[in-house]
C-alpha cells in the first residue's frame, strides 16, 4: 500500500463506494430510506474494519433491495420486522470497531497485571 493511501484510503475502494451510494439513489424512497438508516445503524453499532466485509454486506442489501423494491414487497419482507437483528446477522463472524476496542482494553489490562 503506499504512504498516500494509507492517510486517505484506497481510490478504488472510494469509487466503488460511490457507486454503492449512485445504485442506493435510483432505489425508492422506502428502501433508500432504510439503506441510510441501516448504515447508520452499523456505523454507530460498531462499524466494519475491514473494507471487503463492508462492500459484500452494502453490495448484498442493495442488491436485495434492488430485487425487493422490482417484486414490490416492503422492507419489512426482507429483513424481518427486527431490523437491527438483520444487521447484526450480517455482520456475524466480521470484525468490528467493538471488538477491536474490546481486544484493546483487554489488551492494556492483561500487560498491567503482568
Amino acid at each position: 500500500m503506499k504512504f498516500i493511501e494509507k492517510i486517505t484510503g484506497s481510490m478504488a475502494d472510494k469509487r466503488e463506494w460511490r457507486a454503492m451510494e449512485a445504485r442506493a439513489k435510483t432505489l425508492p424512497s422506502e428502501y433508500l430510506n432504510a439503506y441510510k438508516a441501516i448504515q447508520k445503524y452499523m456505523w454507530t453499532a460498531g462499524g466494519l474494519t475491514d473494507w471487503k466485509d463492508t462492500s459484500r454486506i452494502f453490495n448484498g442489501i442493495l442488491d436485495l433491495f434492488e430485487e425487493g423494491a422490482a417484486d414490490g414487497k416492503k422492507v419489512t419482507d426482507l429483513t424481518g420486522e427486527n431490523v437491527a437483528a438483520f444487521c447484526d446477522d450480517l455482520v456475524k463472524g466480521s470484525e468490528t470497531w467493538t471488538d477491536k476496542h474490546r481486544a484493546k482494553l483487554n489488551d492494556t489490562i492483561s500487560r498491567e497485571q503482568r
